[in-house]
């Protein structure tokens, strides 16, 4: 049998089941694909309708490689993915196909825009990562923010904050993403150029309450300037830790100290090693979002530090959001094509009127 156009790697995860869901929700039936024989077809017996499935292992990468044929739009959401994420990228790339992830990983975003993207724009294959509330939201939020300032514009900053128990919500494969954060190198876009940096913080006004955010990696440093050609800053901060951030904004400072004893690093794989082990057969039935809300905000600045335009973008929750998009952008892709090829940003795959009705659709919307 053929290959469906749409394949879902890691399709048996929390992340990845919420993706069938979105995907067959609009009339959509993809080849669901993981290392684990057993899971996925208990997965596929507990759908409404049947799904062919393949088995897939990064660890032995021709059997990815085996299912992605041309043309074809490969969904990716195994994480940690700065481990085990790049078999994925480099079978879309043999493929010349379309990829999509949903990691939220600074590191393997940069990796994907650095390293793989002049391979992908040479084989024809387009790159998307990150798409999922990391960091799709702060795209479009900038990207409309960018469009109302006009051309004086140089800066922007993007604040993303939860509302809402995202403890009880936040899955296995997020918790250990996070923990293989800790040591890694955080970058941002300054001077016009991907610079390293740590610890920043600021303060954003979010319906009308003060929100402390940390800086981040994300892919709108990448993505934004390539739309915007006469950016020359870019920030982004995650405010979901509340008034413990300035606290973490120390520690992260900390961070190329910590990083560089001996066995750091193995010591934080070790670490989300056991909390996949424990967690990583996530419960079906675990708690909804419902109750958990979302706030984006972007504003954009002169020269001069005047701040020219701000936007609001609001939602539910986050893991929701990420399916929503990731099944809009593989079933846009596969029926209508991208704009561009090699690495690149949401806006410039689809374009930003496209991109703000998909994130309509996906529940994520501007506040008025």
């Amino acid at each position: 049998m053929t290959s469906p156009r749409i394949v879902l790697f890691g399709a048996t995860g929390f992340t990845g089941r919420l993706t069938v869901e979105a995907l067959l929700a609009r009339g959509v039936h993809p080849l669901l694909a993981g290392r684990d024989q057993a899971r996925l077809e208990a997965l596929a017996s507990s759908l409404p309708v049947e799904l062919p499935t393949a088995v897939a292992d990064v660890n032995r990468p021709a059997t990815l490689r085996r299912i992605i044929e041309p043309g074809n739009v490969l969904i990716s959401t195994v994480g940690p993915f700065a481990r085990w994420g790049e078999p994925a990228v480099e079978a879309a790339i043999e493929a010349g196909g379309v990829y999509l992830d949903s990691t939220g990983e600074p590191t393997f975003i940069r990796r994907i825009f650095q390293r793989y993207g002049p391979a992908a724009a040479a084989s024809g294959a387009t790159l998307l990562t990150a798409f999922g509330y990391d960091y799709v939201p702060g795209n479009l939020a900038a990207s409309l923010a960018l469009r109302k300032a006009g051309p004086e514009a140089v800066r922007v900053d993007i604040g993303y904050f939860v509302q809402g128990n995202m403890a009880r919500r936040t899955s296995a494969g997020t918790r250990a993403s996070a923990l293989g954060m800790v040591l890694e190198p955080m970058y941002g876009f300054r001077y016009g150029r991907i610079l390293r940096e740590h610890g920043r913080t600021r303060v954003f006004t979010v319906n009308g309450r003060r929100r402390h955010g940390l800086s981040v990696g994300a892919s709108e440093h990448f993505a934004l300037p390539r739309t915007h050609s006469g950016l020359r800053e870019v920030n982004v901060y995650l405010g979901w830790l509340g008034g413990l951030t300035r606290v973490a904004g120390v520690l992260s400072r900390a961070t190329p100290f910590i990083a560089a004893i001996p066995g750091a690093k193995r010591v934080t794989e070790a670490v989300a090693d056991r909390v996949i082990q424990s967690g990583g057969r996530e419960d079906p039935q675990a708690p909804s979002g419902d109750g958990v809300t979302s706030q984006i905000v972007a504003e954009a600045y002169d020269r001069g530090g005047r701040k020219l335009s701000t936007v609001e973008l609001c939602g539910g929750d986050p893991y929701d959001f990420t399916a929503r998009a990731l099944a809009w952008a593989a079933i846009t892709a596969a029926t209508e094509g991208v704009a561009a090829t090699g690495a690149v940003g949401p806006v410039e795959a689809f374009g930003l009127d496209g991109l703000t009705k998909g994130c309509a659709e996906a529940g994520l919307t501007a506040l008025a």
